[in-house]
This record gives C-alpha cells, sequence and structure tokens, in this order.
C-alpha cells in the first residue's frame, strides 16, 4: 500500500486526487464542514493548477513515478515470493478492493491477506488512515480471509540495513554535511497518537524519554531512524541533522526543510546531501520537492554542491528486507504483525 498519485497530470484529474486526499480526516483533522469549506473552496481550487504543473515535471511516459516504482517493487518481490502479491494506492489507483480482488482471482480459497503499508513510520496522515482504509474496504465488503498488517518498519533491523547501505556510497564522498528530510506533519497530530495523552512534545527531551507513547510517536520514530543509521554508516555527530518537508500551515514539526536549506550555506555548509527517509519511493515530495525546488533553494543561498539520495525504491536489499518478512509470516513468525483480528 502506497500514497497515491493523479490519474494523470490533467487539472480536473489533479484536482479530483488532491479532493480525496485533503478530505481525509486524518489529513487534514478539522471538523467535515470546515473542511469541506477549506479543502473545496480554498486548496484545491488554488493548488491544482500549480500541483498539475509540479506532476507534469516528473511524470514519465509510463505515468506517475509513485505508481510506476511501485508496480516495480512489487514485481520485484513477486519474483522471490510464491505468494501473490498486489498493489493498491490509499488515494486513486488502483484501488484497495481493487487489489482484493485481483488476489481472491489467483487465489479463490484466500485465508489470510497480510498488507504492507509503505511507511516506515507511524503518522495518522500515512500509516494510520492507510490501515484504517484497508480495514473499511476489509468490512464493507464482508471478505472472509482475515487482514493483518506490518508494522511500522523505522527500526527493524533489515529495512535499516538497506536504507544505509543506499547511502554509503554518498557518504564516502567529499560532504559537509547529511540532511534527513522527514514529510512533515501537523504537532497536533503527534498529540493525538499519543496513547498516554501526557508524553509528545510535553517536554524537550520527550523523543529520547522511553515511553508507551513511540509506539505511534511520528517524531520520535523518525528521530530512531536517523540515529540508527548513523550509527550504522559511524557519521561523525556535527556532520548531520533532521527537518521537516511538505508543511501545510502553521503548528507543524521544526524545523523546517526549506528554511534550513537557506540557513546552511550562510552556516559553513556547502556541500549538501539531502534524503528523505519517510518514503521508501520517490515521488512528487522527493523529486520535485526536494530533488528540484529545494536544490535551487540551496545553491542560491550559496551552497556549492547538493545531492539528493534517491529512495529505496526497487533496491535489492529492501526487496530482500520484504521478502524476509513475508516467509518469516509464512513460517509462522508474526513480530512484524501490528496487530492480530
Amino acid at each position: 500500500m502506497n500514497l497515491g498519485s493523479p490519474d494523470s497530470v490533467s487539472v480536473p484529474d489533479v484536482r479530483n486526487y488532491l479532493m480525496e486526499f485533503l478530505m481525509d480526516a486524518r489529513v487534514i483533522d478539522y471538523p467535515y464542514l470546515f473542511r469541506k469549506v477549506l479543502v473545496g473552496g480554498l486548496i484545491v481550487p488554488f493548488r491544482a493548477a500549480k500541483s498539475a504543473e509540479a506532476y507534469k515535471i516528473i511524470w514519465t511516459k509510463e505515468g506517475s513515478p509513485l505508481i510506476v516504482l511501485t508496480r516495480q517493487l512489487q514485481e520485484a518481490l513477486q519474483k522471490v515470493v510464491n505468494e501473490p502479491v498486489e498493489i493498491a494506492m490509499r488515494y486513486g489507483n488502483p484501488s484497495m478492493e481493487a487489489a482484493f480482488e485481483r488476489l481472491l482471482q489467483k487465489m479463490p480459497e484466500l485465508e489470510e491477506v497480510i498488507a504492507v503499508p509503505l511507511y516506515p513510520h507511524y503518522a495518522m496522515a500515512s500509516y494510520e488512515t492507510a490501515v484504517e482504509y484497508a480495514k473499511e474496504v476489509h468490512r464493507r465488503k464482508k471478505y472472509s480471509f482475515r487482514l493483518n498488517f506490518i508494522r511500522p518498519f523505522y527500526n527493524e533491523s533489515h529495512y535499516l540495513r538497506a536504507l544505509s547501505e543506499q547511502i554509503r556510497p554518498y557518504v564516502s564522498q567529499q560532504y559537509d554535511h547529511i540532511l534527513f528530510s522527514y514529510h512533515g506533519v501537523p504537532a497536533r497530530h503527534i498529540k493525538k497518537t499519543d496513547p498516554t495523552g501526557a508524553h509528545c512534545l510535553q517536554s524537550a527531551g520527550c523523543c529520547e524519554t522511553a515511553s508507551p507513547a513511540h509506539a505511534r510517536c511520528y517524531r520520535h520514530q523518525c528521530f530512531a531512524t536517523t540515529r540508527e543509521v548513523v550509527r550504522l554508516l559511524d557519521i561523525p555527530a556535527g556532520k548531520y541533522s533532521n527537518s521537516f518537508q511538505s508543511r501545510l500551515g502553521k503548528g507543524w514539526l521544526e524545523p523546517f526543510t526549506d528554511i534550513r536549506l537557506e540557513e546552511m550555506p550562510k552556516e559553513g555548509i556547502k556541500k549538501l546531501l539531502i534524503l528523505c527517509p519517510a518514503f521508501v519511493s520517490d515521488c512528487l515530495e522527493t523529486l520535485e520537492e526536494i530533488a528540484i525546488r529545494g536544490k535551487e533553494t540551496f545553491m542560491n543561498a550559496g551552497g556549492e554542491a547538493y545531492t539528493m539520495i534517491p529512495c529505496l525504491n526497487t533496491d535489492p536489499l529492501w526487496v530482500e528486507a520484504l521478502a524476509g518478512w513475508v516467509k518469516e509470516i509464512g513460517a509462522g513468525a508474526r513480530n512484524m504483525i501490528l496487530n492480530e483480528e
């Protein structure tokens, strides 16, 4: 399961996609009527044409990079596992229902589906909404098979190995700094997903203080991924930092990537490596926002070299990690399962 993409770069298709995406109550968590006015009356009318132009820049002859890369990941995984593999998008096509139906066509006696939300970290606007969407389709269609989910894998060893090895060739070159740019979320989302109701964002060191809240804390999980990658690659202190991109409005997690890209050259950081670990597949937010606009911002501020490290996409170690989880589950191990229904 991945986020999704418009069916084409036409303004109507982009508008429809944005409406579905932004009307999700786990993305913009305001009351329905206010959200309807905000999204339908203000955000989408002003963003649809601009977003369509951004999609045109990255669109390939095969279609949306996100869809194409997810399809390629499916094909790569299918070559190394026996179980049928299908893809679904949270928004747009292919849908969750279509994926379930294709699985049933291949295996009419299907007993269990394991869904893999392709989000390493738990956030209500990404992982949680994907899980709840799949559950809702499963309930509404009254499918007889069980539905379970791979848990967020931000600290899973095979994922971390794949991510670290993806980065290693770049850090072997000369650079001043490596920026881990995670997708931003509103701070209120962090508080809403805190099961204790009293830990997240309550102190400066909350992400480093052990708590049951960390199981659903996006900020903690992002920092944990960075910490483990830095350890695996032996990146010195002071040579790396975290930031958050793609903000929409006030009150989002800081520091902001675009602001840091303006500030870094003035701090003596002239040669920058940047990666987006919240994504496993390159998409609009990596290919256009970071690789193109981010580079312009950094270079115009006085930077000398700017390199975006690609997402895992179809990296063999990433495919191997996914295949390993499938095989473990097939052998009866359930440690990667979020919950048993």
